[in-house]
């Protein structure tokens, strides 16, 4: 190798192994995160950490996040129900946060994560008629809702999805409209939700 190589690799920028947030040990591709509920913010974390802070009056602060999400193949909505929950978009999540005392909705936008006022006797009734809900984990799993094509799913997922799915969003979006590769990317990432759901 001659020096002005030797200088080029030396210059090339290695990637930075991701790190557990909390106790900094290096993590592989896949690995688990944890939710801290009162900030809604995400972590990375290793597996030890994780297993550590999954465990229920150990730590209030962090809740594991599941791996697994469910399709809900035989799920009741009807537009009518969908309108009474105020969304101007046809794409939400929706989950229970346990700060709040209450289910939260969001929207994912051009801007990011917007918080919509969900009224909790709308809510109420999806739940009659989908008592599956019921089940989900509080701060940790959510309904995501993708009424955009004619094709309407629903599923259970991991709140780390959602999230995934509102950076997609928002650091895809071009123009007004949001442009062809954001709603490429979109259905990119309901067609991998659904083989993961349905797998």
């Amino acid at each position: 190798m001659t020096s002005l190589a030797r200088l080029r690799e030396f210059g090339r920028e290695k990637p930075v192994p991701e790190r557990c947030e909390l106790c900094s040990l290096p993590l592989g591709a896949r690995h688990a995160h944890l939710v801290e509920p009162a900030t809604r913010r995400l972590l990375c974390a290793c597996q030890a950490c994780s297993i550590l802070f999954s465990v229920r009056g150990l730590s209030s602060r962090y809740a594991r996040v599941p791996r697994e999400g469910r399709s809900l193949e035989n799920f009741q909505l009807t537009d009518a129900e969908w309108d009474a929950l105020m969304i101007p978009i046809d794409m939400a999540f929706f989950f229970r946060s346990t700060p709040a005392g209450k289910v939260v909705a969001i929207y994912p936008g051009p801007a990011g994560a917007t918080e919509s006022l969900l009224s909790l006797g709308a809510w109420e009734k999806i739940v009659e008629n989908n008592p599956e809900l019921s089940s989900m984990e509080p701060d940790v799993e959510a309904l995501l809702v993708n009424r955009i094509s004619d094709e309407r799913k629903y599923y259970i997922v991991p709140i780390d999805q959602c999230y995934k799915l509102v950076g997609l969003i928002r650091t895809r979006w071009q123009g007004f409209s949001g442009g062809s590769e954001v709603r490429q990317q979109i259905n990119i990432f309901f067609a991998e939700l659904k083989e993961q759901c349905c797998a």
